[in-house]
């Protein structure tokens, strides 16, 4: 393994750029040179690779975001356009390319390594955990935690105003995000796509919450669920109470990676680092049980499924 690149893919999240300086850290000292690619695997199949020293990737590890830059690419399932990425990469005699993104951008590193026989190993980077094969996404504990002071400020509000408050937050199809910062927020109530609710069941826990003298609620939506703006119209039908609704948007994928993302970040590019040297590629770091694992970059995607904690605490939070 003489060189190697890296590029960042899909929607950005916090500790990608730790991410970033681990992997071109570890393999400049190993002696193996190191390319960065601008725009994911936009700017892989326009030529938009550079080469890298420790300069570039000093003092960003504490940075959100991505230097390398992030873009979509749904041409990359074209074979052709995945054969001009696989050669800019040969024509510099590249051996390896680190990809840190989503179960998406695995698909891409996926196909260069099956087609093209480009080594690939894959790190996990989004704020939706929902990636198999590893317990926790780069970025997730840091959009958790973002999460969590949004409930607090809100909730301030709601208590004052003696208001219901739905707030969204992101996730796509993958109900963690929701799921915890409600347990860890204190809210009144959760909805999540990986179990089926109805608007009467909602309206009967804030009902329940007002016999008891409880005159404010903080209910965390998932944004897989449905339009959150249409669950507070249908809900304002059967409750006589102000609800609002607060969307929490893209603030949940900026800011500075907290600790755990940081040390996350940096086992999983080293981790990647030495896979290559040691000549595998195909394959994606994850962390399981405190452990660094790896799997088959296809696992990412093949053995996704909804948490079994999902059942057990939306029983629960709808008591509250």
């Amino acid at each position: 393994m003489k060189k190697i690149a890296i590029l960042t893919s899909g929607g950005d999240s916090q500790g990608m750029n730790t991410a970033v300086r681990a992997v071109a850290k570890t393999a400049i000292t190993k002696g193996i040179d190191v390319y960065g690619i601008k725009r994911g695997y936009k700017g892989l199949y326009e030529d938009q690779i550079f080469q890298m020293t420790s300069l570039n990737v000093s003092g960003i590890a504490d940075q959100g975001g991505t230097i390398l830059l992030s873009a979509r690419l749904p041409e990359f399932k074209d074979p052709e356009v995945r054969a001009k990425a696989a050669e800019n990469l040969k024509k510099r005699g590249i051996d390896g390319l680190v990809v840190i993104g989503g179960d998406g951008s695995f698909h891409g590193a996926h196909y260069l390594y099956t087609e093209h026989g480009i080594k690939t190993i894959g790190i996990p980077g989004t704020i939706d955990n929902d990636v198999a094969g590893t317990d926790y996404t780069i970025g997730y504990d840091t959009a958790l935690n973002i999460i969590l002071d949004a409930i607090s400020k809100i909730k301030d509000t709601a208590i004052s105003h003696e208001r219901t408050y739905l707030i969204e937050v992101m996730g796509r199809n993958c109900g963690d995000l929701a799921l915890y910062s409600a347990i860890a927020g204190g809210a009144s109530g959760v909805l999540i796509p990986e179990v089926e609710f109805s608007i009467d069941d909602l309206a009967e826990v804030i009902k329940f919450r007002r016999e008891e003298g409880k005159l404010y609620d903080v209910i965390i939506v998932a944004e897989g669920v449905g339009n959150v703006v249409e669950i507070q119209k249908e809900l304002s039908k059967k409750v006589n109470t102000s609800i609002r609704v607060t969307i929490l948007g893209h603030v949940q994928r900026g800011g500075s990676p907290t600790a755990f993302d940081r040390i996350l970040a940096t086992r999983m590019g080293v981790k990647a680092v030495e896979l290559l040297v040691a000549g595998e590629g195909g394959l994606m770091v994850g962390i399981q049980s405190e452990k660094v694992t790896t799997h088959p970059l296809s696992y990412a995607w093949e053995n996704y499924s909804k948490s079994s904690f999902a059942d057990y605490a939306i029983a629960n939070m709808l008591s509250l």
